[in-house]
């Protein structure tokens, strides 16, 4: 079993303390990627719930700034299961398990000292916002989130909570740890950490208010100072914070002062406001030096502003919605995570992208065309490759046995602004068995009823897999009609093209004379169109030899002739219409499947005409082995119009086309959204050729197994991912000065004194002190450089 599609951006990532890894957390493991290739170095495992948040651990107090202090590679990890872990992430290996019993949101671990013989020892403390699971989640006001303490030294909580909300938020910590601050609807919660001595009962509490709902905060790396951002895209910045309750003295903050912004008696100086977002602020990050903030949101552009002057600049065109933005400890690289689960390495300060860890691109709202809601993945059987469309009308191609991102093709020509409402979208994928040849159908929505425009793109394959160039662009190929499916005839350049419209047209590509250049192939034209009754044609499928192509009328099956459109052949009606259509490997069985409201599966005979058997469920997709009479039915547990949860789970029946028992069958979750399809499998002695199948579910996450084996579809590692050998740290003299240049022995040494260049003090300090040449010969060269030279003449 393989699995992958895990989400790269669900929570921040963290940089180790020398800046070569970053530790990400994807679903229930951490991914562990170098920032120098962004290639996957390892994994963390050991959660049983999806990964909420990691910690690096800091280097114990004053180690700091030592070269040790960067061989630290040790982390604490939480997740949904309510399990803390602590790894040795180099390792790859878990140390120790604290158990919270709740699922855990989110983490900060300040660095605490307590006194223990006189001496100052940092001791581990972990403040979680956790989910108060007991409490109804139907009740609006129920506080079901709550702020804990937990001593991670001895696996127990701490005190009383810190705080209660209606559900868990985010703690932000500052970099010093004396700081913590939550966002509650309009108000900041900020408390102030006794970082040395430690008591829990000597915390302390201010609230800054606002008139918005607050989204995000940052802390000042070294003054008083706290940013938020509200859901308008303002940003408000408190000078000055707790002056009166976080001071020692007893002192109060005078009220009657000016104190421009700041809303009643809340203790801070100034509240100053700036604004350029247009939508919430998700993120904001201060610089190591604070001379800086940066924010971002929904518009892909990172914000720059100069705390001093509140001038701002910008790094756009990042393509997708912005989440976290994290620094490495030395300052010099930074990554931010996008909504489209990508996550971009940047050099600082220029903010140059250096590299990208692409996930699968994850599932975006699009609308739906003629009514159906359907799934519009493409897989590519051969390669073993899944299409997935995106928000920024491009196709991403995924290697499913790799998990990792082959390709990105653009579909459509146009600027994407991920603050637009959605005008165009991609509303189809089809590519052939053997992925030679690709469709695409985008589709530009009508402006006040007006402008609609639906385009059908025919594709060639490149040199490898998932490149493909454009051949043919047909504008309108079924008038103002949408299309409702296309499929490819297996083996043959033809392909057919189904149209709510009321037709469907055969489309054929002509072989090129003229050169043998891949990209010279003629274009596709129109062999002939087709229509039964006027009734929408709403699927359409060849056979495994492409003789008989079957095209849906709405609730009526139609068999044809491709290569003359003639009709051959009609079977009865459905009980509503029919949404897909698949013959059944190489055998005579056609399966259809009707997903309105009264949904159902049927299997018919081609070759008498007839019902074989059918099945009254709901199917949220299905696919057909190529070889055989296999096809598997992914299936709700209920109808959809019975709930409406995108996570609704459901199974994977298997069927041999001729008995209507299911063969196996496998329980999943997150179906709703989902498709499954079949792909080749390793070819080993004894099978010429093992079918896989893939289930991908309704966030993209996937699961790849043999249907002939009875294995539960649960998360496991996958053994034959390629994870890039990571090289080793180097310790001890070449971790702080680097490594000694290799020096080999010479068996003849040559009897020529050292003769200096004419200009050697410009060179011969130059380079770092290790590879320097020896003292006697750099005292040499030095004191002949300050020497006269004269020529002398043998008489």
């Amino acid at each position: 079993m393989i699995t992958g599609g895990q989400s790269f951006v669900s929570a921040p990532p963290a940089f180790s303390a020398d800046g070569r890894l970053l530790l990400v957390c994807s679903g229930c493991t951490v991914s562990v990627f170098s920032t120098a290739t962004a290639m996957l170095v390892s994994e963390l495992e050991g959660h049983e719930g999806d990964v909420t948040a990691v910690v690096v651990m800091p280097p114990p107090a004053g180690a700091a700034t030592t070269p040790a202090a960067k061989l630290a590679s040790n982390c604490w990890t939480a997740g949904l299961d309510g399990v803390l872990i602590y790894w040795d992430f180099v390792a790859a290996e878990a140390v120790r398990k604290v158990q919270v019993g709740l699922p855990v949101h989110s983490m900060v671990i300040p660095n605490i000292c307590r006194t223990s013989k006189g001496a100052e020892v940092s001791t581990p403390f972990a403040f979680v916002s956790v989910e108060d699971t007991s409490k109804p989640v139907n009740e609006p006001k129920a506080l079901r989130g709550q702020m804990r303490i937990y001593d991670l030294t001895k696996g127990r909580k701490v005190g009383y909570p810190l705080a209660e909300t209606r559900k868990p938020e985010k703690i932000v910590a500052s970099s010093s740890g004396e700081f913590l601050g939550i966002t509650n609807k309009r108000k900041l919660h900020i408390w102030r950490i006794p970082t040395k001595d430690f008591k829990h009962d000597k915390i302390r509490k201010i609230k800054l208010r606002h008139t918005k709902n607050l989204t995000t905060l940052a802390f000042h790396p070294s003054e008083g100072i706290v940013a938020a951002g509200d859901v308008t895209g303002r940003i408000l910045i408190w000078r000055g914070f707790g002056n009166a309750k976080f001071s020692e003295s007893s002192a109060k903050s005078k009220v009657d002062e000016g104190r421009d912004g700041v809303r009643g008696n809340d203790d801070a100086d100034t509240c100053t406001t700036w604004h350029w977002h247009s939508s919430r602020v998700r993120f904001l990050k201060f610089s190591s030096d604070g001379a800086y903030l940066f924010s971002g949101g929904l518009e892909g552009v990172i914000v720059v502003w100069q705390l001093d002057t509140g001038k701002r600049r910008y790094k756009p065109r990042l393509g997708s919605p912005l989440l976290f933005f994290v620094d490495s400890p030395d300052s010099s690289i930074s990554c931010v995570s996008c909504t489209n689960n990508q996550v971009y390495l940047l050099k600082m300060p220029n903010m140059e992208v250096m590299r990208s860890i692409a996930g699968i691109k994850l599932p975006t709202a699009s609308p739906s065309l003629g009514g159906s809601d359907r799934v519009v993945y493409g897989f590519d059987y051969t390669n073993k490759l899944v299409a997935i469309p995106t928000e920024d009308y491009c196709i991403q191609f995924y290697n499913l046995f790799e998990n990792t991102e082959v390709s990105e093709l653009q579909v459509c020509e146009r600027n994407f602004q991920p603050v637009d409402d959605i005008t165009m979208y991609i509303s189809l994928v089809s590519l052939s068995i053997d992925g030679s040849l690709m469709c695409t159908v985008d589709v530009k929505l009508p402006e006040e009823e007006l402008g609609g425009l639906v385009t059908l793109k025919f594709w060639n394959h490149g040199s490898s897999a998932g490149n493909y160039f454009l051949s043919t662009v047909i504008y309108e190929p079924h008038s103002d009609a949408g299309v409702s499916a296309v499929a490819f005839r297996p083996g043959r350049n033809m392909a057919v093209s189904s149209s709510f419209g009321g037709n469907f047209k055969v489309w054929v590509q002509s072989l090129s004379s003229q050169s043998s250049n891949e990209r010279n192939y003629a274009g596709w034209r129109c062999q002939s169109v087709g229509s039964y009754k006027k009734k929408p044609m709403t699927a359409a499928a060849f056979s495994a030899d492409g003789s008989v192509l079957a095209v849906a009328a709405e609730s009526v099956i139609t068999l044809w002739d491709p290569d003359n459109n003639a009709l051959v052949g009609v079977i009865a009606e459905t009980l509503s219409p029919i949404t897909n259509l698949s013959f059944v490997g190489t055998s005579v069985f056609l399966m259809s499947l009707c997903q309105s409201s009264r949904p159902e599966v049927t299997v018919w005979n081609v070759s008498n005409l007839s019902m074989q058997w059918a099945y009254s469920i709901y199917a949220e997709a299905a696919c057909c082995s190529p070889v055989g009479n296999e096809f598997a039915v992914l299936t709700l547990l209920s109808c959809p119009d019975g709930g409406t949860s995108t996570e609704q789970n459901g199974a994977i029946l298997l069927f041999n086309a001729e008995s209507p028992n299911p063969v196996a069958s496998w329980s999943v979750k997150k179906a709703r959204g989902g498709s499954i399809s079949f792909v080749k499998g390793d070819v080993s002695s004894k099978d010429k050729e093992t079918m896989l199948l893939v289930y991908v579910n309704g966030s993209h996450e996937y699961v790849i197994f043999d249907p002939r084996k009875r294995e539960e579809l649960v998360v496991s590692r996958n053994i034959d991912r390629k994870v890039q050998a990571e090289e080793l740290a180097p310790i001890g003299y070449a971790s702080i000065y680097g490594e000694l240049p290799k020096l080999e022995s010479k068996k003849e040494v040559s009897d020529v004194p050292f003769i200096p260049s004419d200009r050697p003090w410009e060179t011969i300090f130059s380079g770092s002190s290790h590879v320097l040449p020896p003292l006697t010969k750099l005292c040499s060269a030095f004191l002949s450089s300050l020497l006269e030279k004269r020529s002398v003449t043998n008489e």
